[in-house]
């Protein structure tokens, strides 16, 4: 099996036997996980209608922006998901799917969005209901310049005086 044939959701499965069934409405997602992953694999595939539609519109969550969703999924280069869990929600028919989805900016800096998602089966169809998202830690690579050392750009100047402003 080809790589391009391959789901984006990263099941390992084609694409038509996974994912697209959902987004194109000829099968239901079985579970939070599956409409999750089906969710990832249409931000991939520009399927915005599909996002929009899987999305619980209450005057509580209010409507994600089509236009905004839109250019996230197309000004960006998705690399991958991963599902961290999935729990049970603490009202009936409500489960929790914790999960990394990462990606490329068009400015070419690659990012982890990291959620905790909320979904709900209402009428027999998993929704996404509203996300937490999860903040990430930046990490420093190398040691801390100092204010006052030379500026490692070279320019002969204390650090504090050049780059560090």
């Amino acid at each position: 099996m080809s790589e391009e044939n391959l789901c984006p959701c990263g099941s390992g499965k084609t694409y038509n036997e996974c994912c697209e069934p959902i987004i194109k409405g000829t099968a239901k997602a079985s579970s939070a996980e599956n409409l999750m992953r089906a969710r990832y694999s249409a931000y991939v595939k520009h399927e915005i209608d599909f996002i929009m539609n899987s999305c619980e519109q209450t005057d509580e969550t209010g409507r994600p922006d089509p236009k905004a969703t839109e250019q996230w999924s197309k000004e960006s280069t998705w690399h991958g998901l991963k599902i961290l869990s999935t729990q049970e929600g603490k009202e009936p028919d409500t489960e929790i799917v914790e999960f990394e989805a990462t990606y490329t900016t068009k400015k070419g800096i690659r990012e982890i969005h990291h959620e905790r998602g909320l979904f709900k089966k209402i009428n027999g169809d998993w929704i996404y209901s509203l996300g937490l998202v999860q903040p990430m830690t930046v990490v420093r690579e190398g040691r801390k310049i100092g204010r006052n050392e030379p500026c490692p750009c070279g320019s002969g100047k204390k650090y504090k005086q050049c780059c560090g402003r």
